[in-house]
């Protein structure tokens, strides 16, 4: 408890400070790969539900174009991921702007997935717990699986990490996540299939997935 109350946070707040220093020139020559290669703007947001499922602006570099119809409708996502799109997920690239959420208080290193506020009217009660932490860069439903779980194992394993947090699971959970980059098992991508839906049994309501 005194831990995730905290020093989860001030551990945060040292990590996320030196990692925006350190990894400044990695992500400057990504933006800039990102506005040649996919355009502008090259940070995307969206927002989503974090602790106590307060909405917050989550900031990561966009990995997609936006390619039209001819009716003016976005593509699909598959369609509007290029190869360097797709890159940028394996590796977590992407992911690398997230670092100021977690500066803000918006997120931390370890947590929950930041998933669509839409998914707040289809949780179950059990579902609706993985917000009684902040939510996380770098989750357990990562190191058990990542993508190629299906939605109510991730959100098992969500719930699971609230109700077991500790120091030493953090660390844990921050190793074996390198792991999984490094050898970009599970990794995110437009053409995941179990990105494509997410089923709530329990209501019967449908919502797209996204990662």
């Amino acid at each position: 408890m005194f831990y995730s109350k905290y020093v989860k946070r001030l551990l945060s707040v040292c990590l996320s400070f030196i990692g925006i220093i350190a990894l400044s020139p990695i992500m400057l020559i990504t933006a800039v790969l990102i506005r040649i290669k996919l355009g502008s703007p090259v940070i995307f947001s969206q927002e989503r539900p974090g602790y106590k499922e307060k909405i917050f602006k989550l900031y990561k570099f966009r990995s997609m174009t936006d390619a039209r119809d001819e009716t003016g409708e976005l593509l699909p996502d598959e369609k509007r991921q290029t190869k360097f799109g797709r890159f940028l997920r394996r590796t977590s690239l992407d992911e690398l702007p997230s670092l100021v959420n977690i500066l803000k208080g918006d997120m931390a290193f370890i947590g929950p997935r930041p998933l669509l506020k839409e998914y707040l009217q289809v949780y179950t009660p059990e579902q609706h717990k993985r917000h009684n932490v902040r939510p996380g860069m770098a989750n357990i439903s990562a190191i058990k699986g990542r993508n190629t779980l299906d939605w109510e194992e991730r959100l098992k394993w969500d719930v699971w990490y609230t109700e077991n947090i500790s120091f030493l699971l953090d660390i844990k959970i921050f190793f074996q996540t390198i792991k999984v980059v490094l050898m970009r098992k599970g990794a995110p991508d437009a053409n995941d299939s179990n990105r494509g839906r997410f089923d709530v049994a329990a209501t019967g309501k449908r919502l797209k997935g996204s990662d």
